[in-house]
């Protein structure tokens, strides 16, 4: 299908961004379009204008800031998974970032652009949130930091304003002791995932002193698997491990669809959830 008429505009600058989309309040940001043009082929969206910001080089790039990483919104998840700077102060991110559909949506679509278009069976969503990290959006008003945990209102929906761009996200170094790992279950390699977990997990003599779990479609935005990390504080490695991911599900929503009913999914979001912890927790 033909999407509807739209205007084009490129700013040459962030500020020219902005004062674009502050112009017009049914404009929409375009960076990588892997998510956005197939909603304009559709018609389940109908900007007046698309405001392009895939040549600001200040969206671009990974920053080490001493106590956090920041991306910019406008690199790709190729960039992403390939960056020495992410592999060392955030690696759960690159590790998912490797998952993303394929080699060719990967070299288009962008870390910023994921995020920003809050699908709960994305792969990236639930990672930035089990890793607590903090979105930065800018607007002719200024500069605003969102915590993750504020940032995915509903399906498809995030408390970015009219006006804002997402600049990019500061993801906190974790330090030393944890590992990390993302487990996701799909049709294919192009599909969105049926269910995926995003695990950072923290040992100490022999046991699991911290646990932090994101959970991808497993409802309207991506979920933290709160009790799961709650049961996981101090257990061993081992059956205790099985038991406190078989509450990996609780408190979720999964939508039936498809591909997949919510009982399925649950089941699936326990068995993917003792695999990413084992395999974070360094278990063979």
């Amino acid at each position: 299908m033909i999407p509807a008429q739209f205007d084009y505009v490129r700013p040459d600058s962030l500020s020219a961004a902005c004062q674009a989309l502050a112009s017009d309040e049914d404009a929409k940001v375009l960076a990588g379009g892997q998510s956005l043009l197939p909603l304009l082929r559709l018609r389940l969206t109908y900007p007046s204008t698309l405001v392009d910001v895939g040549r600001l080089p200040e969206l671009k790039g990974a920053h080490d800031r001493g106590d956090h990483v920041f991306i910019g919104a406008m690199t790709t998840h190729d960039e992403v998974l390939h960056s020495g700077v992410i592999k060392d102060g955030c690696p759960l991110v690159a590790i998912a970032a490797a998952t993303v559909a394929d080699p060719a949506i990967r070299h288009r679509g962008t870390f910023g652009g994921s995020l920003a278009h809050a699908d709960p069976a994305g792969d990236l969503p639930a990672v930035v949130l089990a890793l607590d990290g903090v979105f930065v959006a800018r607007s002719e008003e200024g500069e605003r930091e969102i915590p993750a945990a504020e940032f995915f209102l509903d399906y498809l929906e995030s408390s970015l304003r009219p006006g804002e761009i997402l600049v990019g996200v500061k993801i906190p170094k974790l330090g030393a002791g944890w590992g990390f790992h993302y487990e996701k279950f799909h049709r294919t390699a192009q599909a969105w995932a049926i269910v995926g977990v995003a695990a950072a997990v923290k040992r100490s003599n022999g046991s699991i002193a911290e646990a932090r779990i994101g959970l991808t479609n497993m409802g309207p935005t991506p979920l933290r698997a709160r009790a799961s990390e709650a049961a996981l504080r101090g257990v061993e490695l081992g059956d205790q491990v099985r038991q406190a991911c078989e509450e990996a599900a609780a408190d979720t929503a999964p939508a039936a669809d498809l591909h997949a009913q919510p009982d399925y999914r649950r089941h699936l979001a326990k068995v993917l959830t003792h695999r990413a912890v084992r395999t974070a927790a360094g278990a063979s």
